[in-house]
């Protein structure tokens, strides 16, 4: 008997659809994308449905626990939790994401073409790279806050004065090993410049550790900020940030320990959401692993 074979048309897939069937498959991290997409959603919406403000005192409703009137509670001042919880979360999330954003824009570009060009400037870019990287960060950060003030310009500049340096050595391996590929020698050949080669060969060939190493580094910033603002040195009162927020409830957490639970378990939550989605992408991205 002879079985008829249907001609089924199989579209072959581009590695960036490869990459999100691959992604859609982690069904962890696929939630933690929205997860993620939940705290950014309500770091817009959250301050504007609270019918409080986040720097507003009401000394009748101080230290109240989470009730009706206060969904998450009130603080030592009567400031609305809720309100200040998702206003640290635009800080913070502005904070980790635009420093993550220099980091790799400044340390994709340095990084390449320390490695592109070779030699003994590559040797003097790294190790150029090599000194900053041994500054003591809170150093920096000391330094910065007599010379310029308390902020977050301040926590973005000490964040991203050495930040990039991660960054760059990830390039900069990449490309070193990219480099050696045959279709870099026929883009020599044909003429093409060093510009073209390095921005449409072989860094577009790099996007998945760029990715990857960019949603790592975005926990990493909004730790960094929690930990200044709970010293005393980045986002200053009012002003709500998660870090100040831990401050300031952790010599009440006895007592009351809803105002240090919230905010807490916000850094928490992002950092552990940030971490999952760039484990996840990192192995979508691999293009050993494509189907």
């Amino acid at each position: 008997m002879i079985v008829p074979v249907m001609n089924e048309e199989f579209p072959a897939l581009s590695y960036l659809e490869d990459a999100w069937l691959r992604f859609k498959e982690n069904r962890v991290a696929y939630a933690t994308l929205w997860v993620l997409a939940f705290l950014a959603f309500f770091a817009v919406v959250g301050p504007l449905v609270s019918p409080y403000s986040y720097s507003e005192i009401h000394l009748n409703s101080k230290n109240m626990p989470p009730c009706a009137q206060h969904w998450f509670g009130s603080d030592e001042l009567g400031r609305d939790l809720f309100t200040r919880v998702w206003w640290g979360a635009r800080i913070s999330l502005f904070i980790g994401v635009t420093a993550a954003s220099i980091d790799v824009a400044f340390g994709v570009v340095y990084g390449a073409i320390a490695a592109y060009i070779g030699g003994k400037i590559d040797e003097v870019m790294m190790r150029l790279a090599d000194i900053l990287y041994s500054i003591p960060y809170l150093l920096v950060v000391i330094l910065l806050t007599v010379i310029r003030g308390s902020g977050i310009g301040t926590i973005l500049i000490a964040m991203t004065l050495t930040g990039w340096i991660n960054m760059a050595r990830i390039i900069r391996a990449q490309i070193l090993q990219l480099k050696q590929n045959d279709y870099i020698a026929a883009a020599r050949v044909i003429g093409a410049s060093h510009t073209r080669i390095l921005f449409r060969h072989l860094l577009p060939n790099a996007i998945g550790p760029i990715i990857a190493t960019l949603t790592l580094t975005i926990p990493t910033a909004i730790f960094t900020e929690a930990f200044l603002s709970f010293l005393g040195l980045g986002v200053q009162a009012p002003a709500a940030s998660w870090g100040v927020m831990v401050s300031d409830a952790l010599s009440a957490m006895r007592y009351y320990p809803w105002r240090l639970f919230f905010p807490a378990a916000m850094i928490t939550l992002t950092m552990l959401c940030f971490n999952l989605l760039g484990n996840a992408l990192r192995d979508a991205l691999d293009p050993r692993l494509r189907r």
